[in-house]
């Protein structure tokens, strides 16, 4: 790197003191940790695009009483953050960017094509399981809109995908699927990929047409967090059951949701956030443009308690019988198909559980406006030693 290079560290690092060093790492996993010493860190911290090594190497000569940090020096530490992905740069851009998203979550699943496929298929046929997908047939219960599905990982979240995805592959001709799934890593209310997803099953096709009207609809903003689908693994483990259940058929279109916590804060039904209508209406006038059956897949699970996520208490006795109570009121509300009669029973509670499913749902129901909902199956998911309990639930909505 020359000495006119102005690098530039990325945003929304972590850096912790960690016995006389710093720890820096990525929150969105793209990155690997560092560790820095105090010196370095001061270097770091000028690393803000507009300055250059020689500009570094001035401000730290004054700052340690002129000692001379060789410029060589200064480019060994930019060079091993650049590997390390901690900068904004063509090396990062290189592993984000390109048409091909790459997977994130094997290990989380096989990463072995046939044991894959074993795997997915044990959702459906594990005991509790729904058994495989049968032939397709009308729905009894109207037009098959969306389905509600977890996104723990398959050994958690088991069959309880299966009840999901079968109504799915029994109901619904479609080949395009919305995937709108809960946002993990990302601060952004919405965040769309461009990007085709690969698995270990293929590579899943995003549907370029979709999202440039949802692009066009809604205006600026959908694309400006590159990373927020790097380590997202909320549409992977969608998308790989799809491709098991449809193959080279089906399409996506890979849509995240962030936080409606504002809304939840100030007791406001998300529709009057103006973000939130530019998406339902963006959703709605995509879906009218397509010229085919589109169907939405949920991905988002209920509570979230115990001293993983904050709480003092470990997840256990009373409290896990109480949070299945409030869980099954939220269902009863979502069986109603009414995204602020969802809303506010989350808003009541002011969403003390954590639903991380509470901002895809809502967009969902108030996007694809089924009439109706059905609960498939409900989880709750408890760490032997009370230390997390994670629910969530299959539901299908029609009209």
């Amino acid at each position: 790197m020359t000495t006119s290079a102005r690098p530039k560290l990325r945003d929304r690092l972590a850096a912790e003191r960690a016995e006389g060093s710093f720890h820096v790492t990525d929150p969105y996993r793209v990155g690997s940790p560092v560790q820095l010493s105090p010196l370095a860190l001061e270097v770091v911290k000028r690393l803000d695009g507009t300055r250059t090594l020689s500009d570094i190497q001035a401000e730290l000569t004054t700052l340690t009483g002129g000692t001379i940090l060789p410029l060589d020096t200064l480019d060994g530490l930019v060079k091993a953050l650049d590997d390390a992905l901690l900068l904004d740069s063509p090396a990062l851009a290189a592993r984000i960017g390109g048409p091909v998203r790459l997977p994130s979550c094997v290990g989380a699943y096989d990463g072995d094509p046939a044991r894959l496929r074993a795997q997915v298929d044990a959702l459906f046929t594990a005991p509790g399981g729904p058994g495989l997908p049968g032939k397709p047939a009308p729905s009894p219960h109207g037009r098959l809109r969306a389905v509600l599905v977890p996104h723990m990982d398959y050994a958690r979240g088991n069959v309880t995908y299966g009840w999901g995805f079968k109504e799915l592959a029994e109901r619904t001709d479609a080949r395009l699927f919305v995937v709108v799934a809960t946002s993990h890593y990302s601060p952004h209310r919405y965040t769309l990929s461009r990007q085709h997803f690969e698995t270990p099953l293929g590579v899943c096709e995003t549907d370029s047409s979709f999202v440039e009207r949802l692009d066009a609809v809604y205006g600026p903003g959908l694309f400006d967090d590159p990373l927020a689908h790097v380590p997202e693994h909320s549409i992977e483990l969608e998308v790989v059951v799809l491709q098991r259940l449809l193959g080279e058929r089906v399409r996506i279109v890979p849509l995240l949701c962030g936080s409606l916590g504002d809304c939840v804060d100030d007791g406001t039904d998300p529709a009057a956030a103006a973000d939130v209508a530019r998406m339902v209406n963006a959703l709605r006038a995509a879906e009218a443009a397509a010229g085919e059956p589109v169907c939405y897949v949920i991905s988002g699970d209920l509570a979230h308690i115990g001293p993983k996520f904050g709480d003092r208490r470990k997840a256990e006795g009373a409290w896990l019988k109480q949070s299945e109570g409030q869980d099954r009121t939220i269902l009863t509300a979502l069986e109603k198909a009414d995204p602020a009669a969802y809303f506010g029973v989350i808003a009541a509670e002011a969403d003390e559980r954590r639903i991380c499913g509470l901002p895809p749902t809502y967009l969902t129901l108030a996007a694809a406006g089924p009439t109706s909902g059905r609960v498939l199956h409900y989880q709750q998911f408890l760490d032997p030693k009370g230390r997390e309990s994670v629910s969530f639930a299959a539901a299908a909505f029609y009209d």
